[in-house]
């Protein structure tokens, strides 16, 4: 974490900067798996309507979000907001459940990407897809380590190259918007172990994931030119961009792909039904360069979480920057708990565990809103709060998606994280 001060010139991020580091934050992984994970819980127009509701359940997060990030010259996001309004003992258990939740995106985005592309490269046993994968985490740090400012011209080449399968198969889309939807239509039907409604919230839960990202952006804000107007901008505007277009993509997969639930690469498979084999490569390429990308992205941002830690007396030794801007210890122990995961961990499991864990993040956030608003602190007053309840209900109702080992493990990230800091008053003891 940055803790000099620094002229408004002298910040290396600017809004495209911003905007970029958002869109390439949501495009990744998790758009090309979920069509179908979502087709098999939400069939037809179901599955069109997740999507809109999870952005009106996303949107008010956004609105915290935007309204904190442009108030706080800081890095660290929630860490900071937490540690403002409730103490430095709830903000530390709160950074560290933020940066647990970066870590298990992160892991889920370098398992997708190495299930994904290691079998057009001829990795397909699981052991060889895992060590692709090891092999991924030691080359993105790599790459993170020569610096935040070459890092941002990166993640916005990588967000101008993801785009542009996405767009190709929306324009392929355009003559055969024409088909009803209804007629994919049935209603999803409930099981003993998964009623009609708990069925959606899981849909929602994997959209969730597709759509998360765009809470990095104010995580940089030290770094960030004119930040208290831009931060706003870039978090809100990236998320409904991408939502929009993440809709119009599960419609096209919708009609293009009769078996949605059961295709393996649903962008893939739609594109070579609406395009042919040339538009079916480019889309199989266009998603393991979104999911390069958001990898990528999610290494340069993630140890600046575990970075903001280094406030708490005796993690100040995480904090430590060179002139790159880049906490090289934090970074490497996220890289040492990436590669654990992947080793580890199942993919679908991670990918709920990330929404799940990433969702207790953002009614955190919520709650610091409200609490610096009732303070009428950093110039929050509660119109700019109004927000935070509907984002706090929202969450409680997609969380009842999750299944109860996923709970636990959002609330063993939480104990293991108290446990440090009693180890860390031990030690200072």
């Amino acid at each position: 974490m940055v803790t000099k001060a620094a002229s408004d010139s002298e910040r290396p991020l600017s809004l495209v900067h911003l905007f970029a580091l958002g869109m390439n934050g949501i495009i990744g992984v998790g758009i090309f798996f979920a069509p179908s994970q979502v087709a098999s819980a939400a069939p037809g127009s179901w599955g069109l309507a997740v999507y809109a509701l999870v952005l009106l359940a996303l949107l008010p997060v956004a609105l915290v979000y935007a309204a904190l990030g442009s108030r706080f010259r800081v890095n660290g996001g929630p860490y900071v907001w937490a540690s403002a309004a409730f103490g430095g003992r709830v903000g530390f258990l709160i950074g560290w459940l933020t940066y647990a939740s970066a870590v298990f995106s992160a892991s889920a985005v370098v398992s997708g990407f190495a299930r994904h592309a290691g079998g057009a490269l001829g990795v397909e046993t699981g052991s060889a897809s895992q060590a692709f994968g090891v092999g991924l985490v030691l080359l993105l740090s790599c790459v993170v380590l020569t610096g935040l400012k070459p890092s941002a011209r990166v993640w916005t080449g990588f967000t101008v190259a993801k785009l542009i399968p996405i767009v190709v198969l929306l324009v392929l889309f355009v003559p055969r918007m024409a088909v009803p939807v209804a007629a994919f239509d049935t209603v999803p039907e409930p099981s003993m172990h998964a009623p009609a409604g708990v069925a959606l919230t899981r849909a929602a839960l994997v959209v969730v994931f597709a759509l998360q990202g765009f809470e990095v952006v104010p995580v940089l804000a030290h770094d960030t030119r004119s930040g208290a107007r831009v931060i706003p901008i870039a978090t809100v505007g990236c998320l409904v961009l991408v939502a929009g277009l993440y809709l119009l993509i599960h419609w096209a997969c919708l009609v293009a792909v009769p078996a949605l639930a059961a295709s393996e690469r649903p962008l893939v498979d739609a594109a070579g039904a609406l395009g042919g084999a040339g538009a079916a490569q480019l889309l199989f390429l266009g998603t393991n360069v979104s999911a390069l990308g958001i990898a990528f992205g999610m290494f340069a941002v993630t140890p600046h979480y575990l970075a903001a830690l280094g406030n708490e007396p005796g993690f100040a030794w995480l904090a430590a920057e060179g002139r790159r801007l880049v906490p090289a210890r934090a970074l490497v122990i996220t890289a040492a708990l990436v590669i654990v995961l992947v080793l580890l961990g199942d993919l679908a499991q991670l990918l709920v565990l990330s929404s799940v864990a990433v969702m207790s993040q953002y009614a955190v956030a919520g709650l610091s809103l409200l609490a610096l608003a009732k303070r009428r602190q950093y110039g929050l007053s509660w119109r700019q709060a109004l927000p935070a309840p509907f984002a706090l209900g929202a969450i409680a109702l997609l969380l009842t998606g999750a299944q109860s080992f996923e709970l636990l493990v959002a609330g063993v990230v939480v104990a293991s994280g108290a446990v440090l800091y009693l180890v860390r008053r031990g030690v200072r003891r």
